[in-house]
């Protein structure tokens, strides 16, 4: 049954409720993205919800008369009937509720110079240690608010472990922090951390969400990437070796145009070869600009956070870019190939010639228009828009080079912020834009906007240094705060959300993190550093769903089972069912910000998953190898490789009284030579996986 009523039964309750949506739509966005219909859909879902039509000069100018030859109801071509296409109960509300875009979209925040403000002043002048400081505690004292205290340093060092290694400390090294935790301790802890490949292998992983890294094509043949490893080691390397923000930038967009290049700027450019490809398309016209659409959508989100391909069809419908800029910058991709390199995944240019560009009429490639010349985006007049012709003897056009010192020019004020932002967000939890995926107008404005202005200038001024921003942050009185605050409940009451920071917030593990702590607290984590992906061993349910079944997932030996879980073959098609189980994220697009769920299907994961299973039981031989003669010593133990501390006297008595429970089951189902003693304790190593306070980061 069709979900839309026929145009006789609503047509009038149709052109009232349009009225209220209808300023949010221009007639080019309708014509080329069957905006008609989605606007039909928005208008039947305002009446069935009751909404009242608001009273706008755009309503009273704009009466929408539905067209009688075209029933609302019929669906589209490859939509089935009844199929709702139309906008989300969320888009529906935002539509209700977001503020008009402003008449000069220029002037949005993150189109403005960055200016690095005064330090503000404060009244509790005892309690920064850092210019960030200033900023949020003046915040806070403009409520009326303290902030919460400094947090245990047990639970400070666990916090700072998986922060920059993503992984738990160490028995020792928690003994050693506790038997000075000092202020410069912990400094020159800091630096220790940061100076360890452990740290790249950890914030490469949020770099590969932005850039969409997967080893295969997806699709429905979802073939293999040769090599497409190597981008993710050059990532984790650059990271390691603190590379300048704007070299990163420029090695990724343009490392085979450098005159220094080589096979690891070769491989940075894999940049622009991991996304997905379809090697036998319908069309082949209309997938090449399908292809070059998602080049422009991964440089837009990954360096500039701006919605490009919202002009491919149109002008933005609220950012200040038209179709025209569009083509202006497609002209740096347009002559790109993948590059004729054995042994690499690259990216270069058929040649020098500049090519030649149309407008596309609705992004239809059979809709020539007028030639478009190379340029850069007009919304940022401060920086040179001009597009430079390839010098003679120029092997490649050179246009990517340029984009990518557009890109980074420090007077282009998106990319500082972007990447600051970030930073801060995987500190923190939420950044302090909190969109990071978008900075146009229908993005979040800051919630500090001087603080991620300072942070911006700051990181400009002292070369792009991505480790100098960590330690910043890490050493700031703001990270250092508990999870908890003595007025919660009160301040919970008007910041739910805690966008003025008065506490640290509470953070779920990532999936590769708590893959990894589990690989840690039984001993079997493998320090192998980059180098090709392995296959871990899959459940056959999970390879039931495939194309080619078993065929289509690769082994490894048992050696390789250890290793860190950014080394696991990324396929788009067979995504580890125990990392999506806890939000691993679609490899088909950007993704600057994982969704953090909190899911019945987790639990069952980590009770019943072979890998958890397993890592159990590797927990218990290796409490009973280090620890063999008494089981409290092997408990205690068991909390020390896991939560990182001793386990309290109430929590000693529970656990014993588990594990002789369950040595009394085991001795009556099992056979009489059953390790009985080990299969009990493994039982109680699977419960400290499942508890909070593992999952958890305070």
């Amino acid at each position: 049954m069709p979900l839309v009523p026929r145009p006789s039964h609503c047509a009038p309750g149709i052109a009232r409720a349009t009225a209220s949506v209808r300023p949010f739509m221009k007639p080019r966005s309708c014509r080329s993205a069957q905006g008609w219909r989605h606007l039909a859909r928005l208008a039947y879902l305002a009446l069935a919800l009751g909404v009242q039509p608001l009273q706008t000069a755009a309503s009273d100018s704009t009466e929408f008369q539905p067209a009688q030859s075209e029933p609302a109801a019929q669906p589209a071509q490859g939509q089935a009937e009844g199929e709702l296409a139309g906008p989300s109960a969320g888009q529906t509300e935002a539509a209700a509720t977001h503020a008009a875009p402003p008449a000069d979209a220029t002037t949005w925040w993150s189109l403005r110079p960055i200016q690095k403000p005064p330090l503000p002043a404060v009244a509790r002048s005892d309690w920064p240690r850092h210019a960030i400081d200033h900023f949020v505690l003046a915040g806070l004292e403009a409520q009326g608010w303290q902030p919460a205290p400094d947090q245990q340093p047990q639970r400070l060092l666990r916090r700072l472990y998986f922060d920059l290694w993503g992984l738990p400390p160490t028995p020792e090294q928690v003994e050693d922090f506790l038997r000075n935790p000092s202020t410069e301790a912990y400094e020159l802890l800091v630096d220790r951390l940061l100076a360890d490949h452990r740290y790249g292998e950890r914030w490469a992983r949020y770099w590969l969400d932005i850039v969409r890294f997967a080893e295969t094509n997806g699709y429905e043949r979802d073939a293999p990437k040769p090599f497409a490893w190597k981008y993710r080691d050059w990532v984790i390397r650059a990271f390691n070796e603190d590379m300048p923000y704007d070299r990163f930038v420029l090695e990724q967009l343009a490392g085979d145009e450098l005159p220094d290049a080589a096979p690891h700027t070769l491989a940075a450019t894999g940049f622009l070869r991991v996304g997905t490809f379809d090697d036998e398309p319908n069309d082949p016209l209309q997938y090449r600009y399908e292809q070059l659409d998602d080049l422009m959508h991964a440089t837009g989100t990954a360096f500039l956070a701006l919605t490009l391909k919202c002009a491919r069809c149109h002008d933005h419908k609220f950012d200040p870019i038209p179709q025209q800029d569009y083509y202006a910058l497609l002209n740096c991709f347009v002559p790109g190939k993948p590059a004729d390199t054995e042994n690499v995944l690259a990216f270069t240019d058929q040649g020098p010639e500049p090519p030649t560009v149309r407008l596309l009429k609705s992004g239809d490639p059979r809709r020539e228009e007028h030639v478009v010349p190379p340029a850069f985006l007009s919304l940022l007049p401060s920086v040179l828009r001009t597009i430079q012709p390839p010098p003679p003897g120029a092997s490649t056009t050179t246009y990517r080079t340029q984009l990518a010192r557009w890109i980074a020019d420090p007077r282009n004020p998106l990319t500082a912020r972007v990447i600051v932002n970030r930073v801060w967000q995987h500190h923190f939890g939420q950044a302090i834009c909190r969109t990071p995926d978008n900075f146009g107008v229908m993005g979040s404005e800051p919630t500090h906007p001087e603080l991620l202005n300072w942070l911006a200038a700051d990181f400009m001024e002292h070369g792009w240094q991505i480790k100098r921003l960590h330690r910043a942050i890490l050493l700031s009185r703001t990270y250092s705060m508990d999870s908890l605050h003595p007025r919660e409940a009160e301040l919970v009451e008007h910041d739910p959300e805690n966008t003025r920071l008065w506490r640290m917030n509470r953070r779920r593990l990532e999936a590769e993190a708590l893959r990894d702590a589990m690989l840690a607290a039984s001993g079997q984590l493998s320090s192998r550093l980059g180098g090709p992906s392995f296959y871990p061993p899959l459940p056959a349910e999970a390879l039931e769903g495939l194309s080619r079944k078993g065929a289509a997932w690769g082994t490894s030996p048992p050696e390789e089972w250890g290793r860190r879980s950014i080394y696991i073959f990324s396929q788009r098609s067979l995504p580890v069912p125990l990392l999506t189980a806890f939000d691993f994220p679609d490899t088909t697009q950007p993704c600057c910000q994982r969704n953090v769920s909190l899911v019945a299907q987790q639990a069952l994961a980590l009770l019943n998953n072979e890998f958890v299973v397993e890592q159990s039981r590797l927990l218990a031989r290796r409490l009973r190898a280090e620890r063999p003669v008494s089981l409290p010593a092997q408990l205690d133990l068991a909390w020390r490789l896991t939560l990182s501390r001793a386990p309290a006297p109430e929590e000693l008595h529970a656990a014993l009284a588990h594990v002789d429970a369950q040595c009394q089951r085991f001795l009556q189902a099992l056979p009489p030579d059953a390790p009985v003693q080990e299969l009990a304790l493994a039982s109680l190593c699977q419960v400290l996986f499942n508890t909070n306070e593992f999952i958890f980061v305070d």
